[in-house]
């Protein structure tokens, strides 16, 4: 409630989008593992996907969750009929080599350490860490300036230049946010959907 309110307060666009759809609830696994894996075989972390892709590949290998002791059965039974790259096969090996060797508690570190500890992991970018932190771990701070969707959403609701230098008009806009920035991305991310009927309220 406070975090709605400082947004509400700090900026003009967001409290019409506050006032005009419901507060957006992330249900998450807390499963660092699962989501990562999420993210490179659907090119988008399930909490976000309309296609379902990592989810009807779970359904397919019988595997009601995935995690390192059972990614053999994903993929022998679902991950042929993918046909996924061979980058996005060898990010995934190197994920399970990674979970095999190292025991990591990643509540307890920094959103610092944890992108430093998933950047060791080639093939993992700078997206795919903002999308864990904010909605595996659901840390408070976090702003993914290079999420295309969110970029989408800014450029239209903020009037931002999208042909020069948009990533620091983002980054402008979101100073006013403070620590609540994870809050405003999900109520930007979740607007598309309330888009007609705020619009008509928008001027």
């Amino acid at each position: 409630m406070l975090g709605k309110q400082v947004l509400a307060q700090a900026d003009p666009v967001l409290k019409r989008i506050i006032d005009t759809i419901h507060e957006p609830i992330v249900e998450s696994t807390h499963d660092v593992f699962f989501d990562l894996m999420s993210c490179v075989i659907e090119q988008q972390i399930h909490y976000r996907s309309t296609k379902r892709v990592f989810r009807n590949a779970l359904e397919r290998a019988g595997l009601p969750t995935l995690t390192p002791a059972n990614f053999y059965q994903l993929e022998a039974k679902a991950l042929p009929s993918l046909k996924l790259s061979l980058p996005k096969y060898e990010t995934m090996a190197r994920i399970l080599d990674f979970w095999q060797e190292k025991t990591v508690a990643w509540p307890e570190l920094t959103d610092a350490e944890v992108r430093q500890t998933l950047a060791s992991i080639k093939g993992i970018g700078p997206w795919t860490i903002d999308m864990l932190l904010l909605y595996t771990l659901q840390r408070p701070a976090v702003f993914p300036v290079d999420d295309f969707h969110l970029k989408q959403r800014m450029v239209r609701l903020y009037g931002l230049n999208p042909t020069s230098r948009l990533q620091a008009q983002m980054r402008a806009v979101a100073e006013s946010w403070g620590d609540c920035k994870s809050l405003a991305v999900l109520y930007l991310l979740a607007w598309k959907e309330s888009a007609k009927t705020f619009k008509k309220s928008y001027p």
